[in-house]
C-alpha cells in the first residue's frame, strides 16, 4: 500500500513537471519563434564610417532612418580623423566609409581595392581666420598658420589653387594638419592662424565669437566637393543589394535633408556631439551653404580633382575613371526619405 501510495505520488509528480515543461517551452510556437528570430537575424547590418562634419550629415541621417526600417540597417561608425579610418578600412574592420576625394584616389593608386559610388555633399566647407584678424585675402596669411585637415583633402588642393592664383608662393604660408573638431580650439588660441575644414567646425567659430568666415568653398570653387561615398569592392561583390541600399540610402536621406534642414539639424547633432543650434546654423544660415542634392559622381568633377592631385605631387599616377567609380548603384528616381522626427 505504502508503495503504491508513492509511486503514485511520484508520477504525479513527473506528470506536473511536463506539463510545466510543456507550456514553458510552447513547442506548437516553435516553428513560428524560430521564423521571427531568424527573421530578425537575417537584416543585414553594415557599419558606415563618418566624421563629423556637414559634408558626412547623410551618413547618420540614414543611420537614424534605417534604426526602424525593415531593410538594411546602417550603422553609422564616427571618426575624428581620416588617418584612423584609412587604417581601420585597410585592416579589413570597415568597407563603407565617407573620406575626401583625393584620399580616396591616393588609396586607388596605392591598389587598395575601393570604389567611389556617391558624393557626401556640395559646398559646406568654410576659411575661417581669427576674428580680430585684419586678412580680407589669402595673400593676407602669408607667413601666418594654416590648418588643414589632411594634406589629401580637396581643401588643401584648392587652398593651394587659390594661393597659384594671388599669387602667393608655396612656402609663405606654414599648413598643418589637425582633426577638424580641434581646429575651433587652435583658433580661438591662437595656437593656428587660419584654417579650411567641412562645417560645422567653422561656424563653432564664428558662434562663439572667436573666429570670422573669410571664405565659403561656394565662392573659391562653386559646387565645391570634399567628401565621397567609396566601399570596398569585396562588399560590391558579395553584397549588392546591400551597397543599392546603402546608396539609395545616402540619396534619399540627403534629399530629406535639403528640404528639413531643421529637422536634419536635430537628428545630426547626438551623432556629430555638437550643439543642435551650431548644425541648424550651419543649415540655414545662408541655406546655400551646403548642398545634398546633384550628388552623382562625375567623370569631369572626378577629373579636376586628380588634375589637382597629379600637380600637388600627393598623386603620382592617372586613375581611370573606370576603375575609380562606380555609378550602377545610383537610383534614377531619388526621392526624400520618410524620416519622422519627434
Amino acid at each position: 500500500m505504502i508503495r503504491n501510495t508513492s509511486l503514485k505520488i511520484l508520477l504525479g509528480a513527473l506528470a506536473v513537471i511536463t506539463i510545466l515543461a510543456v507550456l514553458r517551452f510552447k513547442p506548437w510556437q516553435r516553428g513560428q519563434s524560430t521564423q521571427t528570430t531568424d527573421s530578425a537575424d537575417a537584416r543585414a547590418v553594415l557599419n558606415v564610417g563618418y566624421l563629423p562634419v556637414t559634408c558626412h550629415l547623410t551618413c547618420p541621417v540614414t543611420d537614424f532612418a534605417t534604426r526602424t526600417s525593415r531593410e538594411t540597417r546602417f550603422d553609422s561608425q564616427r571618426f575624428t580623423d581620416f588617418p584612423t579610418v584609412v587604417e581601420t578600412m585597410k585592416s579589413g574592420r570597415l568597407d563603407a566609409t565617407f573620406m575626401i576625394a583625393p584620399l580616396a584616389m591616393k588609396l586607388r593608386e596605392q591598389g587598395v581595392p575601393i570604389k567611389i559610388l556617391y558624393l557626401g555633399h556640395r559646398d559646406g566647407s568654410t576659411v575661417m581666420v581669427q576674428k580680430d584678424s585684419p586678412a580680407k585675402s589669402l595673400r593676407d596669411l602669408r607667413g601666418k598658420t594654416f590648418a588643414i585637415p589632411s594634406k589629401y583633402s580637396n581643401q588643401n588642393l584648392v587652398i593651394h589653387k587659390l594661393m597659384e592664383d594671388q599669387g602667393i608662393k608655396p612656402d609663405e604660408i606654414r599648413f598643418v594638419e589637425m582633426p577638424p573638431p580641434d581646429m575651433p580650439g587652435a583658433l580661438a588660441s591662437k595656437a593656428i592662424d587660419a584654417y579650411f575644414v567641412g562645417e560645422p567646425h567653422p561656424a563653432r567659430a564664428e558662434l562663439d565669437g572667436s573666429g570670422r568666415v573669410l571664405y565659403h568653398a561656394k565662392d573659391i570653387w562653386p559646387q565645391f566637393i570634399s567628401c565621397v561615398l567609396v566601399a570596398t569592392e569585396k562588399l560590391i561583390q558579395e553584397k549588392p543589394e546591400v551597397v543599392r541600399d546603402l546608396v539609395r540610402g545616402i540619396a534619399e536621406s540627403g534629399e530629406w535633408a535639403e528640404t528639413h534642414r531643421l529637422d536634419a539639424a536635430k537628428v545630426a547633432a547626438p551623432y556629430f556631439r555638437q550643439d543642435e543650434k551650431v548644425v541648424r546654423y550651419v543649415l540655414t544660415q545662408p541655406p546655400d551653404r551646403v548642398s545634398y542634392r546633384m550628388l552623382t559622381p562625375t567623370d569631369e568633377d572626378l577629373g579636376q580633382i586628380l588634375e589637382m592631385g597629379l600637380k600637388a605631387g600627393i598623386l603620382q599616377k592617372r586613375i581611370e575613371m573606370k576603375d575609380l567609380i562606380d555609378r550602377s548603384f545610383i537610383p534614377t528616381d531619388i526621392k526624400a526619405a520618410n524620416i519622422e522626427v519627434k
